[in-house]
């Protein structure tokens, strides 16, 4: 039984433990508190982050993070995407040599607007052959539940890939593997400034004509970002793109759809984040992107609105990012697949 380590103890976190460790590991959660810890090893539960679900005896849980990597055969981070650089500073030389490393978040670094398998890299100074990111319609709730789901693991090699994809998978989760790392991180990062969007205007109140013009719209902004910054189209149209960008601006389970939602119902970003128990990364990662964008001469007009609302200057009820406004001419309806 191979020995994996998971850092990071929040809902998806754990629900990936408990993937690893229902796939045959023995798989280890590292918890900054040591009461969730206690929990999660002891009750077999995590009820901040996963009510109702009972973990499997086989998921460990140490507060030691020495403890949990020693001896790791792969290496799973799941905290949230700010914090990652700090923590691979300080916990580096105590990864295993030569072991992958897999990234299970979806947001990219403010200060450096860099991807985070690019922060795990250079932070952790790992060979990007022994990179992952792990993507798709990942609401954990659902997941836990032993609801059947897909996801993608991507790695620049497939070799990497493939032998994450042997470890983390179960008879309710599938998985799939690409060798295009940079089109399944973004297409993680950018769903999440679409369910924005549309948990924006859910706040206010239009109804599903409104939010399924942002979703199409919204998939060929994202389809044009990430090709513009070499990623493969059609990955924008599979797991990592099209699958997670409907589960994310579908449920009331996604922290970013719940995130808008509020800022549409009046409350402003601060209120936000201060009222959310878990991180949504698409607010943190609005900025970097926009910067991004206006680098890579992206046309994102979602993306703009939500912005416009997040920094006070436009108010939710006039948020209309699908559409053109009346200054401007009809526009062609165009989208390559």
């Amino acid at each position: 039984m191979a020995k994996v380590a998971i850092l990071g103890s929040g809902s998806w976190g754990t629900t990936f433990g408990k993937v690893l460790a229902e796939g045959g590991s023995d798989a280890q959660l590292w918890a900054r508190r040591p009461e969730l810890a206690n929990e999660i090893s002891q009750a077999r539960r995590n009820t901040q982050y996963l009510p109702g679900i009972t973990l499997p005896e086989s998921l460990g849980a140490s507060s030691d993070i020495d403890e949990v990597l020693e001896g790791a055969e792969q290496v799973y981070l799941s905290v949230p995407s700010q914090q990652l650089r700090a923590l691979l500073e300080g916990v580096a030389d105590k990864i295993p040599q030569g072991v992958p490393v897999i990234s299970l978040m979806k947001g990219v670094e403010s200060s450096t607007m860099m991807r985070m398998s690019q922060v795990i890299e250079e932070a952790a100074n790992i060979d990007p052959a022994r990179v992952a990111a792990a993507s798709g319609p990942n609401l954990a709730l659902e997941i836990a539940r032993e609801e059947p789901t897909a996801i993608v693991v991507a790695s620049r090699s497939e070799d990497t890939a493939l032998a994450v994809a042997r470890t983390a998978r179960t008879d309710y989760f599938t998985t799939f593997i690409n060798t295009d790392i940079v089109g399944t991180e973004y297409g993680g990062v950018l769903k999440n400034l679409v369910a924005l969007a549309i948990g924006i205007v859910d706040g206010v109140g239009f109804g599903e004509n409104t939010k399924a013009s942002i979703l199409t719209r919204g998939l060929a902004e994202v389809t044009d970002f990430a090709v513009a910054y070499g990623a493969e189209r059609a990955t924008m149209q599979g797991l990592a793109g099209l699958g997670d960008l409907i589960a994310t601006c579908n449920s009331p389970l996604s922290r970013n759809f719940t995130a808008g939602r509020l800022v549409g119902m009046g409350y402003s970003k601060d209120d936000v984040v201060s009222r959310m128990q878990q991180t949504a990364e698409g607010l943190a990662s609005v900025e970097p992107v926009w910067q991004l964008a206006k680098q890579g001469d992206v046309m994102m007009p979602i993306l703009k609105q939500v912005r416009r609302v997040l920094h006070g200057r436009m108010a939710p009820a006039d948020i209309a990012p699908h559409l053109t406004s009346k200054d401007d001419e009809p526009q062609g309806e165009t989208f390559e697949f």
